[in-house]
């Protein structure tokens, strides 16, 4: 790439550039996943015992402490449907936040990758990605693994789930670009967002159904983007049920949106990170 260029800033760029550097994404996924856990006993085992141990709390803590009922509901629900319906939506908060609390963060520490002018830079959010879907795939297959024990059967609608998911992945991206770009400038950045993730947390329907927020409450609730995927998840995961498709192709559209605008300000700033670094 030559630096007196403008880096391109269209979709088909980026489109070109993930391709280009598709076993360069793999590679430095594997390596992140397997760094994180080096040096450990257990090693990647902990990917696996990570979620079990924690399905095991809220199935104990919600089910048989409080004794908790996901809404009303006309079929009687076992004692474990609430952890696991729970736990959907934790699955999918747990992508998104580990992603943009990590996005601030992916320049700063990786500064010998912005001294190197023909390393793409635009991949690292890709990376963090990756490593994110690497453990959310382990957690999800803990969770069928549960409902199949408890239920004895996994409903086929799952098989819709990477589509439900997908929005939530571009539009993460598009942000993480955003994030990671503000990161070098606003070294702030990745304090405040960890804090919005968290919230973000408890304003989606995570803890309680979205029945249960007033309605004069709800359009607030429904602003969250992980509102839309963590209900529709739910709907192909637990319930059984398709998902809605025209809710889904809205929010891709926006999605699409947020990620171009995000690969933009990311392109258009890359060349002042080497002078604040």
């Amino acid at each position: 790439m030559n630096p007196h260029i403008a880096p391109p800033t269209s979709p088909a760029s980026l489109a070109c550039s993930l391709w280009r550097n598709r076993n360069l994404i793999l590679q430095m996924t594997k390596r992140e996943v397997v760094g994180r856990y080096r040096g450990s006993v257990m090693g990647l085992a902990w990917s696996f015992f990570n979620p079990i141990f924690m399905l095991l709390v809220y199935t104990f803590v919600f089910a048989v402490v409080f004794k908790a009922r996901w809404g009303a509901s006309n079929i009687e629900e076992s004692r474990t449907l609430f952890a696991i319906v729970l736990f959907v939506g934790l699955i999918v908060h747990g992508l998104f936040a580990e992603v943009l609390n990590r996005a601030p963060g992916l320049i700063i520490s990786n500064v010998n990758y912005v001294k190197k002018v023909i390393f793409p830079l635009e991949v690292l959010p890709v990376v963090a990605m990756g490593a994110a879907l690497f453990h959310s795939t382990i957690s999800l297959i803990v969770l069928l693994a549960a409902f199949a024990l408890f239920n004895g059967y996994i409903h086929w609608t799952v098989i819709f789930f990477p589509l439900v998911l997908l929005p939530l992945i571009i539009i993460t991206l598009g942000l993480a670009w955003i994030l990671a770009s503000l990161g070098v400038f606003l070294r702030d950045v990745g304090q405040t967002i960890s804090i919005i993730t968290m919230v973000m947390l408890f304003m989606a329907p995570v803890f309680y159904p979205i029945t249960a927020v007033p309605r004069q409450l709800r359009s607030i609730i429904m602003a969250n983007p992980l509102t839309v995927i963590i209900e529709q998840a739910r709907e192909v995961l637990i319930w059984g049920r398709l998902p809605n498709w025209t809710l889904l192709s809205l929010y891709t559209v926006v999605a699409l949106a947020v990620a171009w605008v995000g690969y933009a300000w990311f392109q258009k700033t890359r060349k002042g990170f080497a002078d604040v670094i």
